[in-house]
């Protein structure tokens, strides 16, 4: 019996086989062609089917006009959707699909242009098409070359990575994308922002930096945010004090220190974020550091002030 190892080592030279025979000139081509479409629709029979239905909706998710056309349903009166200026994209690793062929014309006579994907230059499918690319393919995994194991990775891949080329294209931003993504956790990435989850208002741990250590006790245990946000006189946020830093000053002079200034084991300058920054870039920002990531951040709104904490537990709480 083979062993899997040398499957996937199959499989690794058919998608280098894929990568070195593409013609690029070509994909540039089709790039342009999708992108002009006034709505582009996918359609294919069998495994090619399920494809076409996966890019069309990969596809939309980042502002391609895009639809899946099941063939049969086509010709039995989806084609009303078709209108001039669409483009309609077979894709069949044979290009000799019965049902494909029968639905280019009728594509046509709708106004609409015509592409195929196959693996096959000479099929009848790349001949009756406006367009075709070919979709390099050098064998499939499958023992009787039938099952389409790789041909459909590759078609999937091959469309994919049109769906980020044409995403560029657009110039398509991380603001239409989450308008697009409202829901789920892609939808939290990139909706919910630092001021819709910091600890505000009389929530915030804050002391004087003038205070004793043994002032501050209580604030610091009651606020339960594991620091204390130091301010000066004015008003103005002038260090952190972490529940570490209480453990390293009384390791160091036991109860004495308590009658110390918390100015004087105040972290001074702390990392800030924005109140308008997306959530998840302030968790990027505080796990930035592996091996000592950031627990707590104060927030600041557009003038510099003060306005919140933002704590790791409640970002990771929210399954950004």
């Amino acid at each position: 019996m083979e062993k899997i190892k040398e499957m996937f080592f199959k499989q690794k030279e058919s998608l280098n086989y894929f990568f070195d025979h593409l013609d690029y000139q070509e994909v540039e081509k089709t790039i342009d062609l999708i992108f002009n479409a006034k709505t582009v629709f996918f359609t294919g029979v069998g495994k090619s089917g399920f494809v076409a239905e996966q890019l069309s909706v990969m596809m939309v998710s980042v502002g391609i006009r895009a639809l899946y056309l099941p063939v049969i349903n086509a010709v039995h009166g989806e084609l009303g959707i078709v209108e001039k200026g669409s483009l309609i994209i077979f894709i069949s690793k044979s290009g000799e699909s019965a049902e494909l062929l029968q639905l280019v014309p009728y594509s046509r006579n709708k106004g609409a242009k015509t592409m195929a994907w196959t693996s096959n230059r000479k099929s009848s499918l790349a001949q009756e098409v406006d367009y075709n690319i070919n979709i390099p393919l050098d064998k499939e995994l499958c023992p009787f070359n039938l099952a389409p194991v790789t041909s459909s990775v590759l078609q999937l891949l091959f469309g994919n990575t049109l769906t980020i080329s044409l995403m560029k294209k657009k110039n398509f931003t991380l603001d239409s994308y989450a308008k697009n993504h409202p829901s789920g956790k892609i939808g939290r990435r990139l909706s919910l922002r630092v001021k819709d989850l910091m600890i505000k208002g009389s929530s915030i741990p804050l002391c004087q930096d003038e205070d004793s250590l043994k002032d501050v006790l209580i604030e610091l245990s009651d606020k339960r945010c594991g620091c204390l946000l130091i301010l000066n006189k004015e008003k103005k946020l002038k260090g952190i004090f972490t529940d570490g830093d209480l453990r390293r000053a009384l390791y160091l002079k036991g109860k004495e220190a308590l009658d110390d200034k918390i100015s004087k084991y105040t972290t001074k300058l702390p990392k800030l974020v924005s109140e308008d920054l997306l959530a998840f870039e302030a968790l990027n920002l505080m796990e930035r550091d592996k091996t000592k990531p950031v627990t707590v951040l104060p927030v600041i709104n557009k003038n510099k002030d003060l306005v919140g904490l933002l704590k790791l537990h409640d970002i990771l709480q929210k399954g950004i």
